[in-house]
């Protein structure tokens, strides 16, 4: 009789080969999908995404890839809700605690991303100073970037802000600076309250937040809608 953990480490070998997805850009082995993703959970909770809006109800959304509004022209997410890792969403809390003492808040734009939608983003537009490149991936496909902006909570309205989102204008860069002041405040506003628990901006994107432990977590590719 074979021994019950034999059974379940084939069962479990058989499960990831048969949910195994092959990708035109990386080794399939780089990517997880459910199966692995759960097995990884598992083993460190901490790795679990978890929906923002539970863990922080008052931050706003304007979840573009869930509408034609991006610069795709469709829509990339069949659900309307934003995921990151557990610590991710922890620290944004910390981030929303502080700017509430100044009337502000966040709203974000996009959070978790299937690493099929990075490909499909850069098969559309290859410029790598603004999509991903595949052959790498997203820190959103590993659930640990954020794009989102500065909102005035008594009005709900975004603050001035250099570009709107995903403008692939030199203008989106992180430190671009022939700008008017009050955008270039706003802009390093919320780049100083971020980086204070644990984000750092990326150099062409002021809206793009990477979370310092994302190499810690794995590319994954499950659709927003199974999560």
């Amino acid at each position: 009789m074979v021994p019950k953990y034999l059974m379940l480490l084939l069962f479990t070998a058989m499960t990831l080969r048969v949910s195994a997805q092959h990708y035109k850009y990386i080794d399939s082995t780089k990517v997880c999908g459910i199966a692995r993703y759960k097995l990884q959970v598992k083993a460190n909770p901490d790795k679990q995404l978890v929906e923002i809006k539970k863990y922080i109800p008052g931050m706003a959304l304007d979840l573009r890839y869930a509408t034609s509004n991006n610069f795709m022209h469709r829509r990339m997410y069949t659900t309307a809700k934003a995921f990151a890792r557990l610590p991710v969403v922890k620290a944004l809390q910390q981030v929303e605690a502080e700017l509430k003492t100044q009337g502000l808040g966040l709203k974000i734009y996009d959070a978790y991303r299937p690493y099929s939608v990075t490909v499909n983003f850069y098969e559309m537009a290859s410029d790598t100073n603004f999509v991903a490149d595949p052959r790498k991936g997203s820190k959103h496909n590993r659930g640990c970037a954020i794009d989102l902006s500065l909102i005035n909570l008594k009005t709900g309205k975004e603050l001035d802000m250099p570009t709107g989102f995903d403008s692939f204008s030199r203008k989106a860069g992180a430190d671009y600076m022939d700008l008017p002041a009050q955008q270039i405040a706003n802009r390093e506003l919320l780049k100083t309250v971020m980086a204070k628990y644990g984000f750092r901006v990326i150099s062409t994107e002021w809206w793009h937040y990477d979370f310092t432990g994302w190499a810690g977590y794995e590319l994954l590719d499950i659709p927003v809608q199974n999560l």
